[in-house]
Formats: C-alpha cells, structure tokens, sequence
C-alpha cells in the first residue's frame, strides 16, 4: 500500500535571515546600531519585506525585527551573542532563539516568527522529501543538470577568474565542477554503449 503525502513545510521555501549575510552586509561591526530593510523575492517577484534594527552597542545585542504576517503587525527583538573565533582573528555571531533558547546562524519563518528550525515540527528539507531513486539518479547525473548554473556563476557581471595573474579558488572550483560533470556524462555513454 502507498504511503499517504504529508506535503510538509519546506526550511529551503521558508523565508530566511542569515547571520553570516548580516555580518557581510555591515550590520554586525561593533559598537553601533544600524537599520535597513530585508527584501526577498523568487524567480524576482517580491515574496516579502521586514525592517530590522541591528543594536550591538547594547551591553545584550539584540536585532529588532518589525513585519507584517497576514496583516497583523509583529515587532519583537532577538538577541544576539559571539564568541571569539577559533581561528582567533574576530568573533562568531549567532541568533538565540527566543522560543528554544539555542544559538543559530539561522532563523526560518514559519508559521508568523523567525525562530531556530528545531521549533517548528514535521518541516524538513528539500532533500528529505526526495525517493531514493530520485537521490540516485541525482548523484548520478546531478553533476550534469547543475553545469548551467555554474556557467552563470562563471559568466557573471563582476566574477574574478584571476586575481595578480593566478586563477582564483573559486574559479578552479568552478571548473573542477564542470570537468567532473563532463567526465561523469562520458563515463555514461561509454557504459551505455559497450
């Protein structure tokens, strides 16, 4: 007998803050409190909006989030916390979850507040949800169906292919990728015609 679809909530659908795209973004430098605005949008339609004050003057540094969901107004204030990195060269921002408690780099929006994804049940990842033929064929021939996602990475507008005369890591990655993906389409055929 089949199994019957749970069709549950996607993390890689759900609207997304990043503490590492914050910090890359200015909004984590020490001793300040900045505001901006958040915009995310799918296949560039615009899927929402939210206004956030960054405070890391604060003795407890705090990202004050202010959105609507479904109408109603939400405004409410996540703390932040770092620890000094390992490789001792700055610190390692997070989110504590003001539902779990636990620090995150993450906070997903689901069901009307970004919390940290172990306060959500039954939501999984894409990848979770696929059959495993489907994870097979993917391994198999993934390689070949993602080359035209790293042409675009390779054709951008301000890619750097190199940097003082030496290829990037970036770019040998890149090309590392596609050759992989090549060599694994004529592995293919070969075995599809012997």
């Amino acid at each position: 007998m089949a199994k019957f679809p749970t069709f549950p909530t996607l993390y890689n659908k759900a609207l997304q803050i990043d503490i590492s795209k914050l910090k890359g973004w200015g909004y984590l430098n020490p001793e300040q409190i900045k505001s901006g605005t958040l915009n995310w949008s799918w296949n560039g339609n615009p899927t929402g909006s939210i206004s956030i004050q960054v405070n890391t003057h604060s003795e407890q540094p705090y990202i004050e989030l202010d959105y609507k969901y479904r109408d109603e107004p939400r405004n409410y204030k996540v703390y932040l916390t770092s620890i000094p990195s390992n490789l001792g060269k700055g610190e390692i921002w997070y989110f504590i979850c003001p539902h779990t408690k636990k620090r995150c780099r993450k906070l997903y929006l689901i069901g009307g507040y970004f919390l940290h994804r172990e306060a959500f049940k039954g939501c999984m990842y894409e990848t979770q949800t696929q059959s495993k033929k489907y994870r097979q064929l993917d391994k198999t021939l993934g390689a070949y169906f993602r080359t035209d996602q790293l042409y675009e990475q390779l054709y951008k507008k301000h890619f750097k292919k190199t940097y003082a005369g030496k290829p990037t890591k970036k770019y040998l990655r890149i090309m590392e990728q596609i050759q992989k993906a090549y060599h694994e389409i004529e592995e293919i055929e070969k075995a599809m015609l012997s």
